[in-house]
């Protein structure tokens, strides 16, 4: 079943500049998709439209039947409780533990301590830092720090996982580590949508592939069939 849907989408900036041209595309509930391409090719432009960051200039968005781009901003937050985020710089809170930095994300929903509790030590456990449940943000390594990020991103159950650039401060092996952790949440039924500049991740996971050049869709893979030959390096 189709979760989202782009129909001729265009995004132009006050000033003038437009970095998404007439896009459409259609993601399946349950896809795991890398979206590629050099800088300025328009990817953060795509995925902020996706939360809601940015809107439309014209052209449709839908998730889930709920068309993003006309969206009051007082009903934004209907959208975000099915859509978690992961950024490439944690965004954690420095003065809270593990727990309370992903236990926040529930709390702002009003939810029961009972079960606020008992979702987040479920999600730590799926990431593997249950045992760290207690420390700080800078008591843990870069790699743990966006495992917590995406244990907040998930804890609500959201249908759809943006991730932008998710191990761009890390290394290879912690990297591996990280899509490892984003490929289990896929296989649990989340709908993953990942920008890279990491060629080599897009070329071991074997996932659907969209690469952008100047805000349009010059090749979508299919999953497994992604090339590197011939592409310019991003």
């Amino acid at each position: 079943m189709e979760l989202i849907r782009m129909q001729n989408v265009k995004k132009q900036y006050k000033t003038g500049v437009t970095a998404i041209y007439d896009l459409s595309l259609s993601i399946q509930k349950g896809e795991f998709v890398f979206v590629i391409g050099s800088t300025g090719c328009g990817k953060s432009t795509l995925i902020k439209m996706l939360y809601r960051e940015e809107k439309p200039t014209s052209g449709k968005i839908l998730i889930g039947g709920l068309n993003v781009g006309k969206l009051k901003n007082s009903k934004v937050y209907k959208l975000r409780r099915k859509i978690g985020v992961v950024f490439q710089d944690f965004k954690l809170l420095n003065r809270s533990t593990v727990y309370e930095n992903v236990a926040f994300a529930l709390e702002i929903f009003g939810l029961p301590k009972e079960e606020i509790h008992t979702k987040v030590l479920k999600v730590l456990d799926l990431v593997g830092l249950k045992h760290k449940s207690k420390n700080y943000p800078n008591e843990l390594s870069g790699g743990e720090q966006q495992r917590v990020a995406i244990a907040r991103s998930i804890v609500n159950g959201p249908k759809l996982l943006i991730c932008d650039e998710p191990t761009g401060n890390l290394d290879e092996n912690t990297s591996m580590e990280i899509m490892d952790v984003l490929d289990q949440i896929n296989k649990m039924g989340t709908t993953v949508i990942m920008v890279t500049h990491d060629i080599e991740i897009v070329k071991r996971m074997k996932k659907r592939v969209i690469l952008l050049d100047s805000g349009r869709i010059l090749k979508d893979y299919e999953e497994g069939t992604y090339t590197h030959e011939g592409i310019k390096d991003f």
